[in-house]
């Protein structure tokens, strides 16, 4: 690091804390030559992967088309919005986690669907119609199996 006054390379650390937020760490730090004082921060930097679509395109991966998702299927169904905003936040969680720099929207749709099954299973049923594009009523009738088993429990 480089004295942003006199751009000379000795700097001396005088004083480490953590940040009242709890997310940085504050650093006071001298300049060997101009003995002029200044503050760093240091903050995590963490990246969402990019979002591989089905035709091959990139983009940003994006909160609010996540969001939109989410309260589309749970349109008019019980679920609080902080039960929402947890879904969203675990998601999130697993998106930043897998150390993957893309993920293909399968792999998004599949975390969504997890999510849904936990929350609601209506919502589930409705997101999976149309993520896994059912073809026939067979198709529909399996999923709303796979959500009436994943809702009883399991006898040991």
């Amino acid at each position: 690091m480089k004295c942003p006054f006199c751009q000379h390379d000795e700097i001396h650390v005088l004083d480490t804390r953590v940040s009242e937020e709890g997310d940085a760490i504050r650093r006071r730090r001298r300049c060997g030559q101009c003995d002029k004082r200044f503050t760093t921060y240091e903050r995590i930097e963490l990246s969402m992967p990019y979002v591989v679509k089905k035709n091959g395109s990139r983009a940003e991966y994006s909160a609010a088309k996540l969001r939109d998702s989410l309260t589309l299927a749970l349109r008019k169904r019980p679920v609080a919005a902080a039960s929402v905003d947890l879904a969203i936040q675990s998601i999130e969680e697993k998106l930043l986690t897998s150390g993957k720099r893309e993920v293909d929207t399968g792999y998004i749709g599949e975390l969504v669907m997890q999510e849904l099954k936990r929350l609601d299973k209506v919502a589930y049923i409705r997101f999976a119609s149309v993520y896994k594009n059912f073809e026939d009523l067979a198709e529909f009738q399996d999923a709303i199996e796979e959500a009436g088993r994943a809702s009883k429990p399991r006898s040991e």
